[in-house]
């Protein structure tokens, strides 16, 4: 279970749209910590839900199945339980089958067209602990064949903040953790 050291707002105390999200989050996701952290900067969280997934992540130029699909990598790769537990729901409904989500660790599986095996390979570029990833040609190319360069940098960009956000979830330890996770919770980094 989280245990940030930054101050956690009361559900009763949090504003009217904070506690709803919170509610979701008890329900989808069975904790609700970031929300209770979140709660301190209203403001930033309304930017992230409202400015970041509520317009580029649900309405850009890049189908949201698409995000669905290379969000949840993204969160499988980070070890993010929180994330996943979520996640797995929203690709679900965006159109991504039981199937995907169980052959994410083999993007060139079957189950996915070249379009997403694209996706997929992008996300293992930009994922956390990658410090020598790029955009090589021949990944480019893979990209192209579905995506103009404006949904390519689009992909990019979600991509990237997603990956923040995974970073910044697990150093303020808002969110509880898979094996998987490189960044480990204070007492088990001891």
């Amino acid at each position: 279970m989280p245990n940030p050291f930054i101050n956690l707002v009361p559900r009763a105390e949090m504003p009217a749209e904070i506690g709803e999200l919170w509610d979701t989050a008890m329900r989808d996701r069975d904790e609700a910590v970031f929300f209770e952290a979140a709660a301190n900067a209203p403001d930033v969280l309304d930017w992230y839900y409202n400015g970041f997934y509520g317009g580029l992540f649900r309405d850009g130029r890049v189908d949201r199945r698409t995000k669905e699909l290379a969000r949840l990598k993204l969160s499988v790769m980070h070890g993010c339980a929180f994330c996943n537990r979520g996640n797995s729901k929203a690709a679900l409904t965006a159109g991504v089958s039981q199937a995907q989500i169980d052959a994410l660790a083999d993007p060139e599986s079957n189950v996915f067209d070249d379009r997403d095996r694209a996706v997929l390979r992008l996300c293992e570029q930009i994922e956390m602990t990658k410090m020598d990833g790029h955009l090589d040609g021949p990944l480019y190319d893979r990209l192209r064949a579905h995506f103009d360069d404006g949904q390519i940098f689009e992909l990019g960009v979600v991509c990237a903040v997603l990956t923040g956000m995974a970073k910044f979830l697990f150093v303020f330890d808002l969110v509880s953790r898979e094996a998987n996770c490189p960044i480990r919770p204070p007492s088990d980094a001891a």
